[in-house]
């Protein structure tokens, strides 16, 4: 049970908020990598992000005894927790890290935003769940928005290279797969537990490919620090406050908050690395931010039922 007061909301929404800029800024420092050093790739990045933040989780899920060993002995949820790892967690770092190198971190974060309606459409696609009025609403409004990105206003061409957009939509997917797989596994496991094991899988799965020790990449102190900070900056200790944010306040309200990673994306690109945006695509990144904040404050309702049928099934 939540206990609401004004100092753990403003404790929560503070959490929250840093995640978020922390993300952003991770999207940045990645797009100053490709930029610095034509060696690093999408490809090698991913893997050694993956692979360096999975290990820390679970270290930090084995000193909080979370028995991260723990998962492996069932063998449904092994398999569950492999999934996660590749079609959950490689698309959302993977393909949003080619979003940034073929267009910016700015872009690259606002389509990755698409994430929740891409679980809408799932949801009606194939569960047959009828979207809301304000999922209905914030679906159009995404779809404008995403409109005005791709073709800044004029419809008959595309304005961001078709690479852009292709991978830009697939991070969005990711974000949707990487959401809804593993609820069944976090309150069983603990979320540094599931999450460390996802990173570590998915980053030794994309080694399959091309193992990131086999290509030669010549790293200065720049590009050490660009990478500590996209990997224990940008997801590990962005991931720690953000899920340290959900004992604080509800999920709905966290997921709110998420707007300030699009949001520190661009400034941060504008200030670091001098991005230019188009009129356009602020005013379709703004469209899709009030989409899904639109989409999100409609999930208060259902989370309060949900919660009232745990609490009906621990009192029967």
């Amino acid at each position: 049970m939540f206990r609401v007061s004004r100092r753990n909301f403003l404790i929560g929404t503070t959490l929250a908020i840093i995640a978020a800029i922390m993300w952003g800024f991770s999207g940045v420092t990645v797009s100053m990598l490709f930029k610095l050093n034509s060696a690093m790739t999408p490809l090698w990045v991913s893997q050694v992000r993956m692979i360096a933040a999975g290990l820390i989780m679970l270290g930090l899920a084995a000193i909080r005894r979370e028995h991260p060993f723990r998962v492996w002995r069932d063998g449904k949820s092994a398999i569950q927790l492999v999934g996660y790892a590749v079609f959950g967690l490689i698309p959302v770092q993977y393909c949003y890290f080619k979003t940034v190198e073929y267009g910016n971190a700015p872009i690259a974060t606002i389509l990755q935003f698409l994430g929740p309606f891409v679980i809408t459409l799932y949801l009606f696609s194939f569960k047959r769940q009828l979207p809301t009025r304000a999922e209905t609403i914030g679906l159009l409004l995404a779809f404008f928005g995403t409109l005005l990105i791709v073709t800044h206003g004029h419809f008959n061409q595309l304005a961001i290279p078709p690479l852009v957009l292709f991978w830009g939509l697939l991070s969005a997917v990711g974000v949707a797969t990487h959401s809804m797989m593993p609820q069944k596994l976090l309150p069983k496991f603990g979320v540094l537990s599931v999450t460390g094991w996802g990173m570590l899988i998915g980053g030794n799965v994309l080694n399959l490919f091309n193992p990131f020790w086999t290509r030669p990449v010549t790293l200065t102190f720049r590009d050490v620090r660009l990478l500590l900070v996209t990997v224990l900056v940008g997801t590990v200790l962005a991931f720690i406050l953000f899920s340290t944010s959900l004992t604080f306040i509800l999920p709905t309200t966290a997921s709110l908050l998420d707007a300030f990673e699009p949001l520190s994306a661009t400034l941060f690109a504008v200030l670091l690395v001098h991005t230019h945006l188009g009129q356009m695509d602020l005013i379709g990144g703004a469209v899709i931010i009030v989409a899904v904040i639109v989409v999100t404050m409609n999930f208060k309702a259902l989370f309060q039922r949900m919660r009232k049928q745990h609490i009906n099934q621990i009192d029967h």
